[in-house]
């Protein structure tokens, strides 16, 4: 069994800054590329950031320079800094690991629950 469990979500003005946290739990071997995705109403789910075990990281065009991901590999946990904010970053933001379960060599992408992003005056 394995958990990624977000916060960090909510209401901020434009130009405000956000930090979401994802942390990993349960039966786990190895996490490989760990990521932030978001979904907008009425769009489909996109990449924001991704970020692999060895620290190498690649970002949407539209939050190059505004958003940073980075993660924790001895506390199964990954970040999304948000510094100015833009009405077009609201959307339910979800993160994804690529992980190994242990014992086994099977290895799958398990996804959070998701945490609304709403930027708005």
């Amino acid at each position: 069994q394995v958990q990624l469990v977000e916060s960090g979500g909510g209401l901020v003005q434009p130009g405000g800054s956000l930090r979401l946290s994802c942390a990993a739990s349960g039966s786990i071997g190895s996490i490989y590329t760990m990521g932030w995705y978001r979904q907008a109403p009425g769009k489909e789910r996109e990449l924001v950031a991704a970020i692999t075990s060895g620290g190498s990281t690649n970002y949407a065009d539209p939050v190059k320079g505004r958003f940073t991901i980075s993660r924790d590999n001895a506390k199964n946990t990954v970040y999304l800094q948000m510094n100015s904010l833009k009405a077009e970053d609201t959307a339910v933001y979800y993160c994804k690991a690529d992980l190994r379960v242990v014992l086994t060599t099977r290895r799958a992408d398990y996804w959070g629950q998701g945490t609304q992003v709403t930027v708005s005056s």
